[in-house]
């Protein structure tokens, strides 16, 4: 038996930039931080002579299947046959949190289930060439409307400054923190979930038939990126992170009535008035989680404002998709 992971992400200036369909005429770029919450695959051969089927695998459900071709789970049946398994393997998911939430989940997995195919076959893959896989797979195999930052993230880890020039060019800058500095922007991090789940690729699909009209928001969205970065490498008060990711939720809120919701709005309004400089809600809207940055201080007014809502308590900077257990 071998196990993989891949983490989850937060993303907070540049998210709708990630699209292909926008960087390739005008470029992209986001600001994002792996977490510590986690997609897990288990992967163990399978002896399909004792048995009247070739291929097990389990998630919500389970497939007992003699062809690939028979999985109706898309994401498990596209990769093994893009990574040539047809028979004799055992596949097992779990995760950490929920799918449909914004943060990357099924990105996540589909980063972590390579991992292990791959480690399974004996292969090596770098984490930049795991990520141009999930990238592949998913937008043309499985054909979902995603963006390139999930992957990304997952396969690499860490917190960075990632810029898209193609599907197959990306390139991933780490900032360069003290341990800190670190510390003390994790400690302003406080993420609520709304209790509305979502398909990501429902909400987005809405979006992306917009995106001329919106590229001079995106493009104003993609300049928070180097803002973001300024403001962190530079040692200015996490104050002015706070404020930044304000006026970005501002612009992405009006990218499509999609986005947010009178419900949202009103949590997002109940977390500023609790003492947060500002916040957005991650993922492609219309549900999910909302991270606040609000400083240390405050955050016992957010856990009373917020007392019947699950919080989410996370740790930074997380290592990309590994081998945990082999």
């Amino acid at each position: 038996m071998l196990i993989s992971r891949a983490p989850v992400r937060i993303s907070f200036f540049g998210g709708g930039t990630d699209y292909p369909e926008h960087f390739l005429q005008h470029g992209g770029a986001v600001l994002a931080t792996s977490i510590d919450k986690y997609s897990y695959v288990t992967a163990t051969p399978f002896p399909s002579h004792l048995f009247d089927y070739l291929i097990r695998v389990s998630y919500r459900k389970v497939e007992l299947v003699r062809a690939v071709d028979e999985l109706e789970h898309n994401v498990y049946q596209k990769c093994l046959k893009f990574c040539g398994l047809e028979k004799d393997i055992e596949l097992h998911n779990v995760a950490d949190l929920p799918a449909f939430t914004g943060l990357g989940s099924s990105s996540a997995f589909t980063v972590s289930l390579l991992q292990a195919l791959h480690s399974f076959k004996g292969e090596f893959v770098k984490p930049l060439d795991l990520a141009y896989e999930a990238i592949y797979v998913e937008r043309h195999l499985v054909k979902d409307r995603v963006g390139c930052q999930d992957q990304l993230m997952a396969a690499v880890g860490g917190f960075n400054l990632v810029e898209f020039r193609t599907e197959e060019d990306i390139i991933v800058t780490r900032i360069p923190l003290s341990p800190q500095r670190l510390t003390e922007f994790e400690s302003h991090i406080f993420i609520v979930f709304t209790g509305i789940k979502r398909k990501a690729s429902q909400v987005v699909a809405k979006q992306l038939k917009r995106v001329a009209d919106n590229t001079d928001i995106l493009k104003k969205m993609r300049r928070m990126v180097d803002q973001g970065w300024d403001i962190l490498t530079t040692n200015q008060p996490l104050s002015a992170f706070g404020e930044l990711l304000h006026q970005a939720w501002i612009a992405k809120r009006s990218l499509d009535t999609i986005i947010s919701n009178p419900e949202i709005d009103s949590l997002y309004n109940l977390g500023r008035e609790s003492g947060a400089w500002g916040g957005k809600l991650l993922g492609a809207g219309a549900g999910g989680f909302i991270l606040f940055f609000a400083p240390p201080e405050s955050h016992k007014n957010l856990r009373q404002a917020f007392i019947q809502h699950e919080v989410l308590s996370v740790k930074i900077n997380a290592p990309g998709s590994q081998i945990i257990f082999s």
